[in-house]
């Protein structure tokens, strides 16, 4: 059964006409906000001396280099092409590896800092405002430096190596983990807080049994999620000396060696894809657990 609708009715013509109104108000809001845009960016192009024409003219360059590092692969010859593609895997794993794990000393020793941290700096566990800025302004210095550069600071005080990479990413983690850890703090459940402070317990006594137990799940899921993002981190590490496949990377870029260019590329976006699917295992394992599924 169909309802006839009367297009004639003055109430029905009345909500048409409103409608219509709204719809062309959204457009004009958003041509509006086109406008803008396109006049903020290129008022950022002239700011940062960006120039449009010799971007279009030298845009063709990377499609070119990138068809530049891919192999020359032939049906009659593919085994012996994919070797000569990837003559040097052994070491390449050997420093993927050694990446990895800079990455992940890096994160360990980063979220052991964040969580020391992150109670004094939430706002509804931090008893002293003045410790709980300095210690907010601390991780945001922690993470507003980039990585690369704390690992140029430590080469010069530490040498080549993956101690300085280790360091770089260890002090970058403390500040963007610290941040996230408080937050998470300052969302939780405070009865359970209210209860022990009641019955005389003490500030790391609350902590240990009344915040902890509910946000260890959380704390677990971003650290995982931080170990992906410093793989990526720790491979350009070596592009200053701080060890890892990055260093290789950079040598062949260098020298222009294009197919070992490409070769790395791809051991490392293996490598980092399938931390990505473990680690997001792990972390819906969590989520689950936490939610009692």
């Amino acid at each position: 059964m169909t309802l006839a609708i009367d297009r004639d009715d003055p109430a029905i013509r009345a909500h048409a006409a409103t409608y219509a109104a709204a719809m062309a108000a959204k457009r004009r809001q958003a041509l509006i906000g086109a406008a803008i845009l396109a006049v903020l960016i290129w008022l950022a192009a002239l700011g940062s001396e960006v120039d449009p024409g010799k971007f279009i003219a030298n845009a063709w360059r990377f499609p070119k280099y990138i068809l530049e590092t891919v192999p020359v692969l032939r049906w009659n010859s593919f085994g012996a092409d994919m070797a000569e593609w990837f003559w040097g895997w052994k070491g390449w794993l050997k420093l993927l590896w050694q990446t990895i794990l800079i990455a992940y000393t890096g994160t360990i020793l980063g979220a052991v800092g964040g969580f020391l941290l992150c109670f004094v700096a939430a706002a509804n566990l931090g008893r002293s405002g003045w410790l709980r800025f300095v210690t907010k302004r601390y991780l945001e210095f922690c993470r507003t430096v980039p990585e690369i550069v704390f690992a140029l600071i430590f080469v010069i005080a530490f040498g080549l190596g993956p101690l300085p990479g280790v360091l770089a990413i260890a002090i970058h983690t403390t500040g963007a983990m610290g941040k996230l850890f408080s937050e998470v703090v300052e969302n939780i459940d405070m009865k359970p807080v209210d209860g022990l402070t009641a019955t005389g317990a003490g500030w790391w006594q609350v902590i240990r049994f009344a915040v902890v137990p509910q946000v260890l799940s959380n704390f677990a899921s971003y650290t995982l999620l931080r170990f992906e993002i410093n793989v990526r981190g720790a491979s350009i590490m070596g592009f200053v000396g701080a060890g890892g496949i990055g260093q290789d990377l950079i040598e062949a870029i260098r020298k222009f060696y294009f197919t070992d260019v490409s070769a790395i590329l791809l051991l490392i976006i293996a490598a980092v894809m399938l931390i990505d699917y473990g680690t997001e295992r792990l972390r819906h394992s969590l989520i689950s657990l936490e939610h009692g599924k």
